[in-house]
């Protein structure tokens, strides 16, 4: 496989630090969302490029695909297609720029920026602190010595070793997520889950951990979770409605609750490409982005996992064979995505709505791989 040199990525190829990445200027930073252009990294044939790949690909229930390349907005699709909200049917949906929709679990990787943005304030603790003293309202949980040695860092990278299940279908009661929201006290639910591995040792797929992280955030600084986006992340993005699902007990969904449309999430997108900065401002510390793009376990297929973010290298066909780009991204349920790509100043945003299919990750995946990347020059 090819390796592709950064330009002026922050992502090196070892996958290990950040370093300095192009910034925009204020008005080409302000403007990309109203403007859009055709991308210079780009063949000049995208849109004859796109109609050809939906004529050989299967991409069922596509909803929208935003690229950004340097900053400006190279392809912008939008489609007609059955949606949900956090599973109650919303009938066929004609989706455009100001269409919000669900991102699942994509909403894990923003909330990892929210818990960076709080630890820069000193709100919440460091990622080495002992979890358990985190949560003196469980001291019986905290007498537990199977749970002594569990630290954020464990919460952050899923690496707790607790027993979660999230294969099942989101609507079986034995998904262990679906069972947190449903149980009076989803924090107690998270903590006091069986230990099956030693902290750190393997990845389990957990979205209680997000709960958690998103329960520190709002001891810390105070504000309900939604209410400390809106004014950490969300506001100075200039992003000025979101909506985020709650539970049964009024808790906000941390793991997968948020509703943005896919040009805001591709701003976000930008401003983390942009080691967290944003119009002369920083969103969001570059250190904190450097320390959850590093690799922390294994996922699949050679995927890592960092701080609730997905870093890798996604393979894809070329005029010159098989090349290679390092990522960093979220998944959601039904075939949300945000992708990254450093080394290609890139921002790659897809939604679609097959929920709670086993092979929803494919749309995303074929867009990305099969269409985005590959229409990018030499």
């Amino acid at each position: 496989m090819t390796k592709i040199v950064s330009r002026r990525d922050f992502f090196k190829l070892t996958g290990a630090a950040m370093i300095a990445t192009q910034m925009l200027p204020f008005a080409e930073a302000a403007s990309w969302a109203t403007r859009p252009t055709v991308g210079s990294g780009f063949a000049p044939d995208l849109d004859a490029r796109f109609e050809a790949f939906r004529t050989t690909t299967s991409l069922r229930n596509l909803h929208s695909v935003v690229v950004l390349q340097e900053g400006n907005i190279a392809f912008e699709r939008y489609f007609v297609g059955l949606d949900e909200t956090r599973g109650q049917p919303a009938g066929e949906v004609v989706f455009g720029p100001d269409t919000q929709h669900d991102l699942r679990s994509v909403t894990k990787s923003l909330v990892s920026l929210l818990y960076g943005i709080a630890l820069a304030d000193k709100r919440v603790p460091p990622t080495d602190q002992l979890l358990m003293a985190q949560f003196p309202e469980y001291p019986d949980l905290a007498r537990d010595p199977q749970r002594a040695g569990l630290t954020i860092a464990n919460v952050l990278t899923m690496t707790l070793g607790m027993q979660w299940n999230e294969r099942l279908s989101y609507r079986d009661p034995a998904n262990s997520e679906t069972a947190m929201d449903a149980a009076p006290d989803r924090y107690r639910y998270v903590l006091e889950r069986p230990i099956v591995a030693a902290p750190g040792e393997v990845w389990i797929y957990n979205g209680g951990a997000v709960a958690l992280i998103g329960r520190l955030i709002e001891k810390g600084t105070g504000q309900p979770l939604a209410d400390y986006a809106r004014s950490a992340l969300f506001e100075p993005l200039g992003i000025d409605k979101f909506a985020w699902a709650k539970g049964t007990d009024g808790e906000a969904i941390a793991a997968s609750g948020l509703r943005l449309t896919p040009r805001e999430l591709a701003r976000i997108g930008q401003m983390v490409l942009a080691r967290g900065q944003w119009e002369g401002r920083t969103i969001v510390p570059a250190a904190w982005l450097e320390a959850s793009f590093r690799p922390a376990a294994t996922v699949r297929d050679g995927q890592s996992y960092g701080y609730l973010w997905r870093v890798g290298e996604i393979a894809y066909p070329s005029k010159t064979g098989i090349r290679g780009e390092r990522y960093v991204m979220g998944l959601g349920n039904g075939g949300q995505l945000l992708a990254i790509v450093p080394a290609r100043a890139l921002v790659v945003v897809v939604t679609a709505g097959n929920y709670n299919d086993p092979k929803d990750w494919q749309v995303p995946d074929e867009v990305l791989r099969h269409f985005v990347l590959p229409s990018l020059k030499a």
